[in-house]
């Protein structure tokens, strides 16, 4: 090369965000973070066939030969790092900025110079942290040639730089910044707004709420609609948002909107039919009945959308519009004010739920719905903790078998009996198989699209899970619960930057929700973000303070970290609150356990087992608390019972097994344990198997084995990796370098590494 060269050439520029003020409070952390940002982005930018030009304190100067390479290489950078910081916690992440622009330079003494520089340098700064932008020039090289869309932040005015230059940044999953999306033309994808109260007596805006509901409860009985769920609808009470705003946030063609009087025993109601392009109306009535005429009003309201959007209504969807005309409107409200309650998913409100749908039986021995609704209570109740399953579970089954009895071809009732077999029973082929029946019957029932996928993603067939989830978020858009069920299947499915960013987005949705708090804060911890994860879980203990399952939680996060007396004082309040919750008693006696108080722990799950007689968590806890005592033909008969309780796809299954084989290795029968060893390697991988067979290993002292398969684990970011720190079975290894690196790895406080 000549002294002096001017050539045409794609230029990059990255500067690590934030790193001279890390360089001012922690030098040695920012260097270490400079090496690491150093080794991560060297071979990724020559396997893209970039030139470093020079090293720039916290960033390069990057010379390529096309526009194409370069931003492919800024994008695979910033999918790397995103990945690592999703692994670390926050005060380790590396976070750079990169600009990329093609134009004229000056080769000088193997430096770069000229117009082509600057402007990429003045690009960069615009970019978000983990964010690339690209100026005019080098989008026309590249709009069509990406994995991701490039969106327009407009026309900027760039020091040194003549004219503006239109700049152009990445849509990351993770950025602010979003792609125009086209608008929806589907028109029978629709969405029933908020009925605005305009009755006198404002507490009539529980019943403008009810009709809500159930208009969107009586449309998605229609086949040929797709129907968005009250839970995404409900968002927009009271918004001045426009039809068109609202149909391109739903991604929903057509809504439904209007407004509700109610006066002593008349009603009132204005409904239009709007098409959220052209924002035309295209039907509208006003409606002035009794308010027993409340329910055929609804039905006429179906059979005119249906007959608009041009949707044929099925004979049996007809004769479901006719019977629901016919139904007695004080019970229906009693109905509505069951769900009402149902829907907090509090101890309180699911206790006051029963009493109502009990009472909507009384009064109507036949309305199957409200069956349903009981039965939904009971297994939300059990689930949650907060009743024995030996309880709950027949009233549950019952309340559900006999909405199925009354209406055959009821999802709702399918579903209730779904979740059950699942979640109680374990029949996992039985309720998938009624879950896809709730479907088939209403496919716009979007909690039993969810409740499938979390059993697809509960049995390891995580992508059927994610294309279900996704379904299911397309029927309620805005549910924070499905949000976050679907950042859970990310996370099984191995995007774990993905899923935390799911996660943070569904978060957004409702920073009240404690669900949500405490969701979060167990993916915090599987990613090692200990710090953050407690943030989450003080968070959700200030929005409910009483709440004995988030404190239940918050002792779990306590045990992960080895603050033993801390975890036990924290479960100890809870059972003064609660004495009898089977989940509180089962979590003290495990916890115990941890800390290695076997004789209390013995005495601790004995009398959880008293309380709820068909609990396997329980059964297993005992059966390792009897290991730890050398109590071997008990602990083996402890995991026998448990064992008879499971379908064998069950994942407790697997811990069984485990367990199983450090039971006789403790007894001697060396033969036996390694014939166990290996018919569990060759179990049928899943969550939580690599993680069980590293226990295993280390437990029977093969420490090279079980190194090996907790890498596995670590890969797949295994949930059982918040309990390396206090397991039992890695006392031996807890002094190899090797095994402590993948501590530090879990983001452990180094003080709590031994036990």
């Amino acid at each position: 090369m000549s002294e002096e060269e001017r050539r045409l050439s794609a230029i990059m520029i990255t500067d690590i965000v934030g790193y001279t003020l890390l360089g001012q409070t922690n030098e040695d952390l920012s260097l270490e973070l400079l090496q690491e940002h150093d080794a991560i982005l060297r071979p990724l930018l020559a396997s893209h066939g970039g030139r470093v030009v020079k090293a720039m304190g916290d960033g390069f100067l990057v010379e390529f030969p096309s526009a194409l390479q370069a931003t492919r290489c800024a994008i695979a950078i910033q999918e790397r790092l995103h990945e690592r910081n999703a692994a670390q916690p926050r005060e380790r992440a590396i976070s750079i900025r990169i600009g990329v622009h093609v134009g004229d330079v000056v080769h000088r003494e193997g430096d770069l110079f000229g117009d082509g520089v600057n402007v990429a340098s003045r690009i960069a700064p615009l970019a978000e942290p983990e964010g690339v932008c690209v100026s005019a020039q080098a989008y026309d090289h590249v709009w069509n040639k990406l994995s991701y869309p490039l969106v327009s932040i407009g026309k900027r005015a760039l020091k040194n730089v003549r004219l503006p230059t239109e700049v152009y940044c990445v849509a990351f999953p993770w950025s602010k910044v979003r792609p125009e999306e086209p608008r929806p033309t589907d028109r029978s994808r629709i969405a029933v707004l908020p009925l605005t109260n305009i009755s006198p007596d404002p507490a009539d805006a529980f019943f403008a709420d009810g009709m809500t509901e159930e208009l969107i409860f009586t449309l998605s009985r229609i086949r040929g609609l797709r129907v968005i769920a009250q839970t995404s609808v409900m968002k927009y009470k009271g918004t001045q948002k426009s039809v068109a705003e609202i149909g391109q946030e739903l991604r929903v063609a057509t809504v439904l909107e209007g407004s509700v009087r109610k006066v002593d025993h008349r009603v009132r109601i204005n409904l239009q039919l709007v098409d959220t392009q052209s924002e035309e109306h295209l039907w509208s009535e006003a409606y002035d009945r009794k308010l027993e005429d409340v329910l055929a009003i609804q039905s006429e309201v179906a059979r005119k959308v249906a007959e608009v959007l041009e949707v044929k209504l099925l004979a049996g969807e007809e004769r479901r519009l006719q019977e629901k005309a016919a139904r007695d409107v004080d019970i229906y409200m009693l109905y509505l004010k069951g769900r009402h309650f149902w829907n907090q998913r509090s101890e309180s409100g699911l206790r006051r739920a029963v009493e109502i749908f009990q009472d909507v039986i009384a009064a109507d021995p036949s309305y199957a719905l409200a069956y349903a609704g009981l039965a939904d209570s009971y297994s939300v109740l059990a689930s949650q903790g907060h009743l024995p399953v030996h309880e709950a579970l027949p009233k549950a089954k019952e309340a559900a078998q006999k909405a199925l009895e009354l209406d055959d071809n009821l999802a709702e009732a399918h579903a209730s009996l779904a979740l059950i077999e699942w979640l109680f029973e374990r029949d996992v082929e039985r309720a998938a198989a009624r879950f896809k029946r709730a479907i088939d019957l209403n496919p716009n029932y979007a909690t039993a699209r969810h409740w499938y996928a979390n059993l697809l993603s509960d049995v390891g067939r995580t992508a059927e899970a994610l294309a279900e989830m996704k379904r299911a978020l397309a029927l309620d858009p805005l549910s924070p619960i499905i949000n976050m069920a679907l950042s859970a299947v990310l996370w099984e499915s191995g995007q774990f930057a993905e899923a935390l960013d799911q996660h943070r987005r569904a978060q957004a949705l409702a920073a009240d929700f404690v669900e949500g708090h405490l969701s979060l804060a167990t993916v915090l911890q599987t990613a090692g973000k200990w710090a953050e994860a407690e943030a989450e879980l003080n968070k959700a203990l200030d929005l409910d303070p009483n709440s004995s399952r988030v404190r239940q939680r918050f002792a779990e996060h306590l045990v992960s970290l080895g603050r033993f007396d801390e975890a036990l004082e924290t479960l100890h309040k809870v059972l003064v609150m609660e004495p009898d919750s089977p989940a509180a008693n089962a979590a003290y006696g495990w916890t115990l356990a941890l800390a290695r108080q076997y004789d209390e722990a013995l005495v601790q799950l004995e009398k959880t087992l008293d309380l709820d007689p068909e609990s396997v968590p329980t059964r297993v806890f005992l059966g390792v608390v009897y290991l730890a005592l050398g109590r071997y033909e008990q602990a083996l008969e402890a995991f026998r019972q448990a064992e008879a309780r499971l379908p064998k796809t069950d994942r407790l299954q697997t811990e069984i097994q485990a367990f199983r084989v450090m039971t006789y290795a403790a007894m001697g029968e060396v033969t036996a344990a390694e014939a166990s060893l290996k018919a569990l390697e060759e179990k049928e991988a899943g969550l939580g198997h690599a993680f069980m067979v590293a226990c295993a290993h280390f437990a029977l002292g093969h420490l090279e084995e079980g190194l090996a398969w907790l890498d596995k684990s670590y890969q797949i970011r295994d949930p059982g990796l918040r309990l390396l720190n206090v397991l039992p079975w890695f006392d031996g290894a807890r002094s190899d370098p090797r095994f402590r690196a993948y501590l530090t790895k879990m983001g452990f406080p180094e003080e709590g590494e031994a036990r």
